[in-house]
């Protein structure tokens, strides 16, 4: 009996005050009915305090009727719930809660019904896809809640610089989009883009302090190129990535060149991860000698994939493309593997030298992943020189001095490419623990036909040997350069650009040791 009660209260909704209520009028209604005689009896002369039937029907009818009162204020109650409820699930469906502008499924919707009334032959209906240029920044700078009113803010001036009758959505992060309908041709969309550009000029006040703000804007018309919205925002997607290559606010009409271009990249990154997963990125090795015994000291790995297509890839065109297509750190790591391994079969005296990117240098944890891969293929840290560009050091100061200083404390050496055409100072040789710098190839190439470039050679020698660091030449390419280099005091460098297998630099240093066995046995006979 209590489960059935408890049933028909969940299945009614009964709250506990329509129970109370009713409960008290019923209680009351009885009473009333005990003390006082409600339908009196005329035939009797005396009053018994009794339930007669007919008081016993007034009490089971005022008691449905307050259920059915009760029944009736529930079901008011739940449609204004529902309707509520109909009413905020609308609004999420269609708004974006934060600035209050159409989503993108607001958005689409408005873009089908635009292109099911299309423009007269002259007028264009115009997509533009917007992304903010330093919002990552206010976000790590000052905070969600900061980076929350510059949306709002930037909502605000978008509005302002739109037509009336133009939608502008947000489609979530920084990505905002606008439609444009019935305008006069190419022209008035750039001219509505330069508007939103120049609206989205000055700094937008946010968290504690003023921040520069602009945005790449992606322009795709319809129906010059395309009549379906999603070939026009795909293509106007196409044209903001141009855009968002530029530095600073920039906007780009879409062109068939770039979807060519993007369809082309999406398939060399594809094809880079099917040979990163084949193993088959070769690894081709580069001796750094002694340029006064002419032993070798170092050997740089250069990465090398041969693309179907494309022919030979090295490392200046293959991290790149694995930096975008979210394979660098995973690229970076099995080449490095794989360099060590060959590294730790060869001479003791021998130093692998291996190239770090640039971005990679932002990651914190990156000098704890490349201890790991010594460990485990057991190279020695003192057998690894990274290499890092002049241009590595000031992407992000900080984390590069630390993850350089940790890596240098465990053993690791650190060089530096291309020395005297970057960022380098003194500040940084002194504070970023440095062992080697390597002479920019330009330099040492004209040195021996310009006057000029030998002095800065000379002079960059000095200032490295003054500084306790091993010196480098890159890109010698005679026996002239190694003998002016030599006489400078230049320690090392790349002679003649030749690059070995693994098992041909072991077989190098096999016969190296050999021959030098046979010179001292030779002498002591």
């Amino acid at each position: 009996m209590a489960n059935g009660f408890k049933e028909m209260i969940i299945r009614h909704r009964l709250t506990l005050t329509d129970i109370a209520m009713i409960g008290a009028v019923v209680v009351a209604a009885l009473f009333g009915v005990w003390q006082f005689d409600i339908f009196p009896n005329e035939t009797s002369q005396q009053r018994y305090r009794v339930f007669e039937l007919d008081e016993i029907f007034a009490i089971c009818a005022l008691t449905f009727a307050l259920f059915a009162w009760s029944r009736l204020r529930a079901q008011r109650r739940e449609i204004h719930r529902r309707r509520a409820a109909e009413e905020e699930a609308r609004i999420l469906a269609f708004e974006d809660t934060l600035t209050g502008l159409p989503n993108r499924r607001q958005f689409h919707a408005a873009l089908n019904a635009a292109l099911e009334a299309p423009p007269s032959a002259d007028a264009v209906h115009a997509v533009f896809m917007l992304d903010l240029n330093g919002f990552k920044k206010i976000n790590d700078l000052e905070g969600h809640p900061a980076g929350d009113e510059a949306l709002i803010q930037t909502a605000l001036r978008l509005r302002r610089a739109v037509r009336e009758g133009d939608m502008v959505a947000r489609f979530g992060g920084d990505e905002f989009a606008i439609l444009a309908r019935h305008l006069s041709g190419a022209e008035a969309a750039a001219s509505l883009a330069l508007r939103v550009i120049e609206e989205m000029g000055p700094p937008v006040r946010a968290g504690n302090g003023d921040h520069p703000i602009g945005t790449g804007i992606g322009i795709a018309l319809a129906p010059p190129d395309g009549t379906d919205a999603e070939t026009l925002l795909r293509k106007a997607d196409v044209a903001l990535y141009r855009a968002k290559s530029e530095s600073g606010s920039a906007l780009r009409f879409f062109e068939e060149e770039m979807d060519h271009h993007i369809r082309e990249r999406d398939k060399l990154e594809r094809d880079l991860r099917g040979a990163l997963d084949a193993g088959a990125i070769e690894i081709r090795y580069q001796p750094r000698i002694d340029l006064r015994t002419g032993a070798a000291k170092s050997f740089e790995a250069q990465p090398y994939w041969h693309h179907g297509e494309l022919g030979n890839m090295d490392a200046a065109r293959l991290f790149p493309i694995a930096e975008t297509a979210g394979l660098l750190r995973p690229l970076f790591e099995e080449l490095l593997r794989r360099a060590c391994g060959d590294t730790a079969s060869w001479s003791e005296e021998v130093t692998l030298s291996f190239a770090i990117p640039a971005s990679l240098l932002r990651d914190a944890g990156i000098g704890l992943r490349i201890l790991a891969v010594l460990g485990a293929t057991r190279l020695p840290p003192r057998r690894l020189e990274l290499e890092l560009s002049e241009s590595a050091l000031v992407a992000d100061l900080q984390t590069a001095k630390r993850v350089l200083g940790d890596l240098h404390d465990a053993g690791v050496r650190v060089a530096l490419n291309n020395f005297g055409t970057g960022y380098s100072s003194l500040y940084h040789l002194r504070n970023f623990k440095l062992d080697t710098i390597k002479i920019d190839r330009s330099f040492v190439q004209a040195m021996t036909a310009n006057s000029e470039s030998a002095s800065i050679v000379r002079a960059l020698i000095g200032l490295g040997s003054g500084l306790g660091l091993t010196v480098a030449a890159e890109g010698v390419q005679d026996e002239q350069q190694r003998q002016l280099l030599s006489r400078e005091g230049c320690h090392e460098g790349h002679l003649f650009a030749q690059d070995f297998s693994a098992q041909e630099v072991c077989d190098l240093l096999i016969s190296k040791v050999a021959t030098s066995r046979t010179v001292r046995s030779s002498s002591a006979n």
